[in-house]
């Protein structure tokens, strides 16, 4: 019997993992906190399949079917019966805290809660719920349908039944999944943050222009998008999240946050979702 599945939250990176379970056949349930939100989320899922059937990567007569598998609903007791939970909120350990204690009170003790957190502790997240042996990371790369990495952490508390179930779904998704211990930052976020961390703190002291500093690792590194485009994607208050926690759980000055990131997050220039962020976006 196929695994059904849940996503809490519609945002780019959850409409992403939803899009990702429907399309390959899997039952989903995407829950956020208002209908908005998850109207907002099913259209950038259709979108997203849309430009994947103008690049012949998907035959228009599969949309409707992919889009039918994921119902939404504004309430996690609707979750009950779901094997996999995938929470996909904003990286604040607060939200995320609220989220997973409401969780463990309404899925089955057999349920697997998973969290897509870029930063945050699996193992402080594990303590968070009852039977914190079924809490494991999860974490999908933006943006999700293209990106073929999946990092698996495994919380101290990890179960190998509550490992393999991601593992071997993140397989089944067509990812690669790679497995690491929970440290901040992980892999992907302990090596990617300080550097885009680094170029804001080069256009910061003015060595380069945004344009500049992004062609010099694209042309130099062989890097298929700068770092200041890239923290635009992400989004500069998640960037700056992650930096933030990087440098509470390691108490190392190399993990500061550069000072023109902090105030791009301040003014509500996030990045591609607010129009503007190291770049203008019309």
């Amino acid at each position: 019997m196929q695994a059904k599945i849940a996503v809490v939250g519609a945002g780019t990176m959850g409409n992403g993992i939803a899009q990702v379970f429907a399309a390959h056949g899997y039952d989903v349930r995407l829950a956020d906190v208002s209908q908005a939100a998850l109207d907002k989320g099913l259209a950038a899922v259709a979108s997203s399949l849309a430009r994947l059937v103008k690049k012949g990567q998907l035959a228009e007569a599969d949309v409707p079917a992919i889009l039918a598998r994921i119902q939404t609903t504004t309430r996690l007791a609707d979750l009950a019966d779901r094997d996999l939970v995938v929470e996909a909120a904003t990286e604040n350990a607060a939200v995320k805290e609220s989220i997973f204690r409401q969780l463990a009170a309404v899925v089955r003790p057999d349920a697997v809660l998973a969290s897509n957190t870029s930063s945050i502790s699996l193992t402080r997240i594990a303590s968070w719920v009852s039977q914190p042996e079924r809490v494991v990371g999860m974490h999908f790369m933006n943006p999700v349908p293209v990106m073929q990495l999946v990092e698996i952490i495994r919380a101290l508390q990890t179960s190998d039944a509550a490992y393999r179930l991601v593992y071997e779904l993140s397989q089944a998704l067509g990812k690669t999944p790679v497995t690491v211990k929970d440290a901040a930052g992980f892999v992907s976020n302990r090596v990617l943050m300080p550097m885009i961390n680094e170029a804001a703190f080069t256009l910061y002291e003015n060595l380069a222009s945004a344009e500049d500093i992004d062609t010099v690792m694209k042309l130099g590194m062989n890097h298929p998008i700068g770092p200041l485009a890239l923290a635009d994607l992400i989004g500069l208050d998640t960037c700056l999240s992650i930096m933030d926690i990087l440098y509470t759980e390691f108490r190392d000055s190399k993990y500061r946050a550069c000072p023109l990131l902090a105030q791009l997050v301040q003014a509500g220039h996030l990045g591609r979702k607010s129009g503007k962020g190291f770049y203008s976006y019309a």
